[in-house]
This record gives C-alpha cells, sequence and structure tokens, in this order.
C-alpha cells in the first residue's frame, strides 16, 4: 500500500513536471512574442497609442490590399469548399469505380508535397504566353498575374486541406438514411440537403474558414504571380523587408492579419451548435444514380487532371535544352543544378531543420496530448494545453515569424537554426496535438492503473503500453511535422539568413534573377523528399496494422 502511494505521489510529480515544461515553452515562445508584438504595434517613436494604426488603415495601398485579401479569400474559400465537397460526396457516396476514387484522393493531396511558392511559377509556365498549356490549347486562356494567378494557386493551396477535412466527417455519416429518404418518397435534392448537406453543415464552414484563412494570411504565392493586385501578406513583407524596414508599421499590420482568423474562431464555435452525432452506424450498399455518379466523376477527375496540368510543366521544364522553344530532352541542367554546392547546402539545411521539427515537434505534441487525454489533472490546467493549440491554429505563420524577429533580434537565437526549428514546433503544433488527443482518448483509461498495480511507473507505464500502440499516430504525426517544415516559407520568411537558407527560402530568392529552371529542381527536390516520407510512413503504417 505504502509503495502503492509513493508511485502515485512520484506520477503526479512526473505529469507536473511535463505540464511545467510544456507551459514555460509555450509561455516564452508563444505568449512572449505575441505580446511583444502587440505592444510594438502601439509604439511610435517615443509615444504609445494607435498612431500606427491609423497610418495603416489611412494608407491607400495597404487598405486597398486588405480589400483585396479579403475579397479574394472569400472567393477561393467558396469555390474551395464547394470542390472539396464534390470530391469528398464523389469519394464516399457514389459508385464510381474504387480505382477513381483512390486517383481522386491520392491526385487531390499532391499540392501539399509542394511549397506555395512553387505554384505561382508553375502557373506562370503553365498558363503564361508562352507556357505548356497554352501551346496545348493554342492561345493564352487568360492573364496569370495579379487575381486571377492568385485565385487559381489559392485554390489549389487550400482544396487538400478543405478534401481532407470533409472527406474525414462523411465517415461519420450515416448512408442508411439516405435510403430510408428515398423510400419516404423524397426526391433527389431533398434527400441531399436532409441527409448529407444538413449533417455536414459545420464541417462545410470549417473548410471554408481554414481555406480563407490560409488563403488570406499566405506568402508564396503572391510572392510570385501577386503583380499589381496587393494583398496583406504581400504590404507586410515589403514593410519589413523593404528598403526603409519599419517595425511599429509591421507590427500594426500582422495584428491586423489576426482579426479574420480569431473571427474565424468564433465561426466555427458558432456552428458547432448544427452539429450532431448517431447513435450507431450501419454499412449500406449506396443507392444507384448514374447520372449522379457521371457528373461526380467528371468534376473530380477534371479537378485532379487540371491540378495535374498545372504541375506537369514543372517535370518538364529542367529537362528540356531551352523551353519551350527547344524541347530536346536533357539531363545536364537538372544534374548541374542539383549537384552545385549551395543547392546542396541549403536542401541539407532544409533537412536538418524537418528532421528536427518533425522529431520534437512529435515529442512535445504527444508529451502535452498525454497530459489532457490520460491523466487526471484539473479541467482547467487541460483546457489551458487546448487554448495552446487553438492560438497556434489561430496565428498566421507570417504573424509568428514577425513576433519572433522582434522578440529575439538581440538575443543568441538570432539566425540560428534553433529559432527556425522551434517557430515550426510552435506553428504546426495544433494538428499532431489533436491526432494524439484524439488516438489516446480511444485508448483503454485503466492502462496506467493496471500499470502502477504491476510495479511500474507512470513513465514506464507510457513507455512500455501507451506508446507502442500510438505508433501509427506517432508516425503520422511526424510525417506532418516533416512534410510541413519542408514546404513552409511565410513563418521563417523573417528568420533565416545567409547561413540558416533552406530550399523555400532559396526559391524566394532565384525569383529574383527569374532563375526558374532552378527553382523547379529545387521544387522537384522537396516534392521527391516529401514524396518519400510519405510513402514511408503509409508503408510502415499499413504493414504494422497488417502485422497486428
Amino acid at each position: 500500500m505504502i509503495c502503492l502511494k509513493a508511485a502515485m505521489l512520484k506520477q503526479k510529480l512526473e505529469i507536473k513536471f511535463i505540464y511545467i515544461v510544456l507551459t514555460l515553452f509555450f509561455g516564452v515562445f508563444l505568449c512572449a512574442p505575441l505580446l511583444m508584438l502587440l505592444l510594438n504595434s502601439f509604439k511610435s517613436g517615443q509615444n504609445v497609442g494607435l498612431a500606427n494604426y491609423i497610418t495603416v488603415i489611412g494608407d491607400k495601398d495597404i487598405f486597398l490590399a486588405i480589400q483585396h485579401s479579403i475579397y479574394i479569400s472569400a472567393l477561393t474559400a467558396f469555390i474551395a469548399t464547394s470542390l472539396a465537397f464534390v470530391l469528398a460526396y464523389a469519394v464516399n457516396c457514389t459508385n464510381i469505380h474504387k480505382l477513381l476514387k483512390l486517383i481522386i484522393r491520392i491526385g487531390i493531396l499532391i499540392p501539399m508535397l509542394l511549397p506555395t511558392i512553387t505554384y505561382g511559377f508553375a502557373i506562370i509556365y503553365s498558363f503564361g504566353k508562352q507556357g505548356l498549356l497554352t501551346h496545348f490549347f493554342g492561345r493564352e486562356l487568360f492573364s496569370i498575374y495579379g487575381f486571377n494567378g492568385l485565385l487559381i494557386g489559392y485554390v489549389i493551396y487550400t482544396l487538400p486541406a478543405a478534401f481532407l477535412l470533409i472527406h474525414n466527417s462523411f465517415g461519420y455519416v450515416d448512408k442508411k438514411y439516405i435510403i430510408v429518404s428515398t423510400l419516404m418518397g423524397d426526391n433527389f435534392f431533398r434527400n441531399f440537403i436532409n441527409t448529407i448537406l444538413r449533417p455536414l453543415i459545420g464541417t462545410l464552414g470549417g473548410a471554408f474558414v481554414i481555406s480563407f484563412i490560409l488563403s488570406f494570411t499566405d506568402f508564396g504565392i503572391p510572392a510570385s504571380v501577386g503583380g499589381t493586385y496587393g494583398v496583406i501578406a504581400g504590404q507586410l513583407y515589403q514593410v519589413m523587408l523593404g528598403s526603409i524596414p519599419n517595425f511599429n508599421s509591421g507590427s500594426a499590420i500582422a495584428m491586423l492579419m489576426l482579426l479574420p482568423a480569431i473571427m474565424g474562431v468564433w465561426f466555427l464555435n458558432y456552428l458547432e451548435k448544427f452539429n450532431f452525432s448517431y447513435d450507431k452506424f450501419t454499412q449500406t450498399d449506396l443507392l444507384k444514380n448514374r447520372f449522379r455518379d457521371i457528373c461526380c466523376a467528371i468534376i473530380s477527375i477534371s479537378t485532379v487532371l487540371v491540378i495535374g496540368m498545372v504541375f506537369l510543366v514543372m517535370f518538364v521544364t529542367p529537362f528540356v535544352n531551352n523551353f519551350p522553344y527547344d524541347m530536346h530532352f536533357t539531363t545536364d541542367f537538372f544534374r548541374r543544378t542539383l549537384f552545385s554546392t549551395p543547392i546542396l547546402n541549403v536542401y541539407e539545411n532544409s533537412l536538418l531543420i524537418a528532421i528536427l521539427t518533425a522529431g520534437l515537434g512529435t515529442l512535445l505534441s504527444y508529451s502535452a496530448a498525454i497530459i489532457n487525454a490520460r491523466t487526471s489533472m484539473n479541467k482547467r490546467i487541460k483546457m489551458s494545453l487546448d487554448v495552446f493549440a487553438m492560438i497556434t491554429n489561430t496565428v498566421p505563420g507570417m504573424v509568428l515569424g514577425l513576433s519572433y524577429l522582434l522578440l529575439f533580434n538581440h538575443s543568441d537565437l538570432k539566425g540560428t537554426f534553433t529559432i527556425i526549428v522551434i517557430c515550426n514546433l510552435v506553428h504546426f503544433f495544433t494538428t499532431p496535438y489533436l491526432m494524439a488527443k484524439n488516438s489516446l482518448l480511444k485508448m483503454n483509461q485503466a492502462w496506467e492503473i493496471t500499470g502502477l498495480l504491476m510495479g511500474d511507473t507512470w513513465l514506464q507505464t507510457i513507455m512500455r503500453v501507451i506508446v507502442p500502440n500510438s505508433t501509427t499516430t506517432l508516425v503520422e504525426m511526424f510525417c506532418y511535422y516533416f512534410i510541413n517544415s519542408m514546404v513552409t516559407i511565410s513563418a521563417i520568411i523573417f528568420l533565416v539568413t545567409a547561413r540558416t537558407a533552406v530550399v523555400t527560402s532559396k526559391i524566394n530568392e532565384l525569383q529574383h534573377f527569374a532563375s526558374f529552371n532552378e527553382i523547379f529542381v529545387l521544387s522537384i527536390l522537396i516534392f521527391a523528399t516529401n514524396l518519400c516520407m510519405k510513402t514511408c510512413s503509409e508503408f510502415f503504417n499499413k504493414k504494422r496494422s497488417f502485422t497486428n
């Protein structure tokens, strides 16, 4: 009995220690930088007040950029959510061939393996005056600089995230009610609205908000095809890294960029009341509807083909003598670029940062999820971890990077790999944390007690029982952190230096010299690396599930 009490006391100390470490980490690397950003936004010379905000809002270019960002982000969110819904509906509620469904699920995720700054250059080389698709159709379809290029890039960028969210929610829709509605005499549209659309209202709203925030805060796409159509992310970059940097005005712009995200969180909480769940799920064969299946298949495959065709040029340009004038195949340029010392150096930097971020990020988010899901700590303490996750999910990458620049500008962390890794840890924390939390909540809650009774400490039970049963989730978390660290540009654009340059920052640098072939080689390098990571993680998880 005394040994059991001692073990329980040790368990409480271990849990408190982990929680304190997590709280200190987020206090120093999340709350403090954002507080510094907020305070800096009110400073104007020796005075403190709203002068920066008045100046920013009074600036015609910045005010117009805010209007542009809101308009194009809202339109992007509507298109991306609508397309994502059709694709998810085709995969989950139609009888189209399984191979087509597999192509849709895989093809729609390709953009996630590439940095957003590459999207713009792919659009230029696909739809520009000498673009691959322009030659295919025999004429330039539209002007790609400005609104049109941004809209295409944003939709491609936000579509995978919206699809994953809606596709996951379709798994919780009981399709039995589709048949019940049909038997009750409802026509197709009434059936569709009551059995499919209404249960997904909350999810569709979430997809809209995510798509809006992602496009509103993205820097990569405007950097390549923004043209004269100014957006707020581009204005922040110019203010901070222009000929005369203005940290105070930049802070005010960054704080304004938080408003849509905050409103989005409020909107998502409002939509929660529309969500409902079923008591149980039943396996039901879908009703035959040839017209429905053909329409969904055409829209879905066309969407995937368009995305594939946009990025196809990326795999063509570096392997021809002089695109589009001399299309003879050659690998000379690709090999010469790929094996040059500067390219290898930035690639090594990217790999180092991605591996460190993935390893430490998995440990960080899993530890936080363990405290929330597998301990009996106070509800308020557990809620604080959810609050950290909500904040990191709300703060745009550029805003977080700028807050780090302001807080750590005169510290030893400035210009180091450490600050970039920490920024990535915080920026991408939410999704892995929720992955782990949902997985841990589904496990037997008595395992820790059983471990204590058998003489194991709490940490021993975690390592011997909980972690082995979480392997699949841990691999997915590692993969998520790794891929996002390889493609991110917004979060680290203010933090990289010549010594710590990564592939995405090198792409941003090369665009100023119109070195598009080098840009595509680097993009292929990122794509191949992320594809390899994704394939390995899927293979590992499938092999493990087969073994179990």
